[in-house]
């Protein structure tokens, strides 16, 4: 969430960045009004507190000459009555502030392109050639249930539309893919390998801004209090809510977790194959980083993401996301695009973002500077990366005239030294 202060002390500034992004900018107003009625509340308290320890100094002074204090001390209950009224007041509004907060998004950072939509996306670079199969190229949907390594309709009869079923092969290259990533990340970027959970409590997905915003995008357990997690960077981030961070600074954490998200193929757009699924593999990358490093860890991040689609030799384009496509708690974010010659199309693979100290505030993490002096940390994290669309690219990216796929030499090692799937 964003800083009480920062609202308080730079009004015009905070509406600005809300107003880039095209978020209403209503919850501010009554942000800057409960803010105000607070403070209000508070004045009057202290004041009365200030009275109270008064007329107690003075119940001890009339006490030891003798006199009758009886007056003096109901005086003193009254004013005790109206305290815990007061303070019942601020704890009302404090609840209502705190409520309200939770629904404003942060505020985007200075240079991010202007616009609404992923039109208004700033390119920022292209690796690597799009291949010219020389043959009329076939999406991953037929080359995958001509292999027999993919079974959409299999997977829909188990869960519903949108939740694939990987096959023989199919679901080697998943796991061989995973293990690849991993390995980069840990022995090569520098990264800690973390198992989470893969559901979280409502405190978690708070604190990492999926609630309340997109509450109905999550699979949620109510029994419990339970989400089934849409993304690894709820459970990692969350590893240190509520906590000071004692050792140095970054600390890079990444992990593997299936993934559950309500909104894919929203409006039945491209709800058949893997482009919009609703339970998908990934692997993300978390960074928790002093705040003046952030967005230098920023681009580390990115360039750790873009390695590994560079090692599997797959084109791509990283595009900086506008103001009003950022996520709701990104104050700046990289989207990698891998190309699929089957689709014709760039794909989203990863998004970087930096989230400045926006989820740390809600999710109360802290760390302790060389002074001693604490403060809440930067966090950021990027996908590293996503595996249905990356199972994409590889399948339609690799495809032979004979309708086999040939793989990255790259993911090699990790199929025991298959080069290819062809039929079963």
């Amino acid at each position: 969430m964003l800083d009480i202060k920062r609202i308080r002390e730079s009004p015009d500034a905070v509406r600005e960045g809300l107003e880039k992004r095209g978020a209403d900018t209503g919850a501010l107003d009554e942000v800057q009004a409960l803010d105000k009625q607070r403070r209000e509340v508070l004045s009057k308290v202290e004041s009365l507190k200030e009275k109270r320890n008064k007329v107690s100094k003075e119940i001890g002074r009339l006490r030891k000459s003798g006199e009758d204090t009886t007056q003096i001390q109901a005086e003193t209950r009254e004013l005790g009555k109206e305290i815990g009224k007061l303070d019942e007041a601020v704890r009302e509004v404090d609840e209502k502030l705190g409520a309200v907060m939770l629904t404003i998004p942060n505020v985007p950072y200075p240079d991010i392109p202007l616009g609404q939509d992923e039109s208004a996306s700033r390119f920022v670079r292209e690796w690597g050639e799009k291949r010219e199969p020389g043959f009329e190229a076939k999406t991953h949907i037929e080359l995958g249930e001509a292999l027999g390594i993919l079974d959409f309709a299999r997977g829909a009869k188990v869960a519903g539309a949108g939740f694939p079923l990987f096959l023989g092969a199919g679901a080697r290259l998943e796991r061989a893919l995973i293990q690849f990533m991993l390995d980069m990340h840990t022995k090569e970027h520098g990264y800690t390998e973390i198992s989470p959970p893969f559901i979280c409590n409502s405190k978690a997905m708070t604190g990492t801004g999926q609630l309340p915003k997109m509450a109905e995008d999550m699979y949620l357990l109510p029994k419990d209090d339970f989400y089934l997690i849409p993304t690894a960077e709820v459970p990692v981030t969350n590893y240190y809510r509520e906590e000071i961070i004692e050792q140095p600074l970054p600390i890079c954490l990444t992990g593997y977790t299936p993934c559950w998200r309500r909104e894919a193929g929203a409006a039945g757009k491209e709800t058949r194959g893997l482009i919009r699924v609703h339970q998908f593999d990934k692997v993300e990358m978390v960074k928790f980083v002093a705040p003046g490093t952030s967005y230098d860890e920023l681009e580390s991040l990115l360039m750790n993401a873009e390695d590994v689609i560079q090692r599997l030799g797959l084109p791509y384009r990283v595009m900086e996301l506008c103001a009003g496509d950022i996520s709701f708690a990104a104050a700046k974010c990289y989207d990698i695009e891998l190309w699929a010659s089957g689709q014709g199309a760039w794909l989203e693979v990863s998004s970087c973002s930096n989230f400045e100290d926006f989820q740390a505030r809600r999710a109360g993490i802290r760390y302790r500077d060389d002074g001693g002096k604490v403060h809440f940390v930067h966090t950021l994290n990027g996908s590293g990366v996503a595996l249905p669309r990356l199972v994409v690219a590889v399948l339609e990216n690799g495809q032979q005239a004979d309708g086999s796929i040939v793989l990255p030499d790259a993911i090699v090692p990790y199929m025991d030294g298959v080069s290819k799937i062809g039929p079963a």
